[in-house]
């Protein structure tokens, strides 16, 4: 993954390179960015052809956040469903101490010293939500590795953040970001997002040998990568 700063925005980017006369730049409706560009480009040239079409795709994102599934503004209140691991639960609000999140019976049971206090009750549950993230993903991590040991991959550093349009993503050091918001959709598409990065781990941008190879470990990724695009969370 690159980047490039625009004035006070931050434009992402996947680099791949190919046997081309021209720098091809495509915007795809999940808000990422692809460029294509001629083998043996210099970055500093890439930057700069960038820099010059960033009104172009700054443009193409907003016209695609409009096409982009929409997800109510949560309020955190008794009755609301939210998801995890790709089931719908409910939550239930009380007040009382001490504070937290139990997952029981279909219901986010969340104890909270002021109902009231919405704020407070997302943060709870976005804390909840963190510390199952952790555990979960790196159980399926260590799963995916165990699926790709004929790579001999060394088990990465592992990072769990908000991310605004990708579920994932491999940093040119190696470490694997995994987005929190993964923590709600089935552990079948966890596992296609970490079976990808895994493969940046061999194949640092998106060329035909890092498709080859993720074909290789994971046939019909294609699927999931669509059905999990589909999902509405939030």
């Amino acid at each position: 993954m690159h980047t490039l700063q625009y004035g006070t925005t931050t434009i992402q980017y996947q680099l791949s390179f190919a046997a081309r006369k021209t720098l091809a730049i495509d915007v795809h409706p999940d808000l990422s960015v692809a460029v294509k560009a001629p083998v043996g480009t210099e970055l500093p040239a890439i930057e700069a052809k960038l820099r010059q079409r960033a009104p172009w795709i700054l443009r193409q994102q907003r016209k695609f956040e409009g096409y982009l599934p929409h997800v109510p503004p949560r309020e955190y209140v008794s009755g609301e469903t939210h998801r995890y691991l790709g089931r719908q639960y409910r939550l239930k609000v009380a007040e009382g101490e001490p504070e937290g999140v139990k997952l029981a019976r279909g219901f986010f049971y969340i104890t909270v010293r002021e109902k009231t206090d919405t704020g407070r009750v997302e943060l709870l549950l976005t804390e909840w939500y963190r510390a199952q993230a952790r555990r979960v993903f790196s159980e399926r991590l260590e799963q995916c590795l165990e699926r790709m040991r004929f790579l001999q991959l060394d088990t990465p550093p592992l990072e769990i953040r908000r991310m605004a349009t990708r579920w994932g993503s491999c940093t040119p050091e190696g470490k694997i970001l995994l987005n929190l918001n993964l923590i709600q959709v089935p552990k079948q598409y966890i596992d296609y997002v970490i079976t990808h990065e895994l493969c940046h781990l061999k194949e640092h941008n998106h060329s035909t040998r890092f498709y080859t190879l993720l074909d290789r470990v994971m046939p019909g990724w294609r699927t999931k990568r669509d059905e999990l695009n589909k999902l509405e969370v939030a």
